[in-house]
């Protein structure tokens, strides 16, 4: 039997085993079947691209871990686009971008949030500056009470980071 043949058996029967079982635990959680079942659902496509399903020794504690990311991603997604859609408020409808223009932002903005999730606080104030302020690494360094070859660290780290996402 093939890598992909055993691969896909090993999640099937997790698939048949835990997945009523995750959707009635989400639905209890979220109070939405809809919901639900479109998490358990994209949970077991997280565990289908994992590199070696059959190193799974705890599925249902793997599954309650994927599933929770999944909800926080789309909590934190809503609260981005609820914010953004909130400044947009005020404009002027000539302003205003189009449906289609504010979800690539959205979209955008949840890329840029993926990228600077993983760094430190100063790291993320660092790169932020430097990427979207505009500030010399002498004044970073400044704000942040840091020397300049700290910044450069943190800016090293910044792209590193955003590489990877890029690179997903």
């Amino acid at each position: 039997m093939g890598m992909d043949q055993t691969r896909n058996r090993l999640v099937g029967l997790m698939f048949q085993n835990d997945y009523s079982w995750l959707s009635g635990r989400l639905r209890r959680y979220l109070g939405c079947p809809h919901s639900a079942e479109d998490i358990a659902s994209e949970t077991f496509l997280k565990v289908l691209a994992l590199p070696d399903p059959a190193s799974i020794r705890e599925p249902r504690a793997l599954l309650t871990t994927i599933a929770r990311r999944l909800m926080y991603d789309g909590w934190r997604r809503q609260d981005l686009e609820r914010a953004y859609l909130e400044s947009l408020a005020g404009l002027p409808d000539a302003l205003a971008p189009s449906a289609e223009e504010q979800a690539q932002v959205v979209e955008t903005l949840l890329r840029l949030e993926r990228m600077l999730a993983g760094l430190s606080p100063k790291a993320r104030a660092a790169f932020i500056h430097s990427q979207i302020g505009g500030l010399t690494y002498v004044e970073i360094a400044g704000l942040l009470e840091v020397s300049v070859s700290r910044i450069h660290q943190y800016m090293v780290e910044g792209f590193k980071q955003c590489y990877q996402v890029l690179a997903e």
